[in-house]
């Protein structure tokens, strides 16, 4: 049952990557790798910047052209205004379905594999024995406990390993961040310290020429 230890310690890493990042940004995350690659999402958007500076350049001339002096080039450019940012229109509402549909593609899978097999893999595999105790290392109050709800009595249960995974993540996922944030006071407190020579410098040469 080493595989299953692993798939529960990894969806448990998922969980935590996903609280703790958000769905949101991963989802904008994804979007831009899907569109970064040369597929028709990416064709479309390309297509669309090209057309966004070309409808903004004809705007600027039309802007600039008087529709009293120049009548024939203003109507000429509004013309060609009007269907670039009708053709600009149909490609972002093309773009915007597109990107609804991958993300509900993506909160799809992100459920199925998080949230989803955190209630499946208990279930389907509550009877297996993930690992077995030391005989007669634990009272027999614990070893039921540890077996819960329906692994043989002295093994260790699916549930059990799900709750212990969930703990050792969130006190690692903790840890990081406590790290992060004395690195990042220690650099705010190094930079504040650099500032404040380079503002006591001036004053020191000052006094040492009076």
């Amino acid at each position: 049952m080493a595989s299953l230890l692993a798939i529960v310690l990894m969806v448990e890493v998922a969980v935590a990557v996903v609280n703790s990042v958000g769905a949101a940004t991963i989802n904008n995350l994804l979007w831009k790798i899907y569109t970064a690659a040369p597929i028709g999402t990416s064709v479309q958007m390309r297509e669309q910047r090209e057309l966004q500076q070309a409808y903004l350049k004809v705007r600027r001339e039309l802007t600039a052209t008087s529709s009293q002096d120049e009548f024939a080039k203003w109507a000429k450019l509004r013309r060609q205004h009007d269907k670039m940012f009708e053709e600009l229109e149909k490609k972002k509402s093309g773009i915007d379905t597109s990107k609804a549909s991958f993300e509900k593609t993506i909160n799809a899978v992100r459920w199925f594999s998080t949230s989803g097999a955190r209630w499946f893999l208990p279930f389907w595999f509550s009877r297996e024995p993930l690992f077995w105790l030391p005989h007669g290392l634990f009272p027999y109050y614990a070893e039921w406990l540890i077996s819960f709800p329906r692994a043989p009595l002295g093994s260790v249960s699916i549930v059990s390993w799900q709750l212990a995974c969930t703990g050792v993540v969130a006190l690692v996922a903790d840890a990081i961040s406590a790290l992060l944030k004395l690195v990042d006071d220690a650099r705010n407190q190094a930079g504040q310290k650099a500032t404040t020579k380079q503002r006591e410098a001036p004053v020191e040469a000052n006094s040492k020429d009076s």
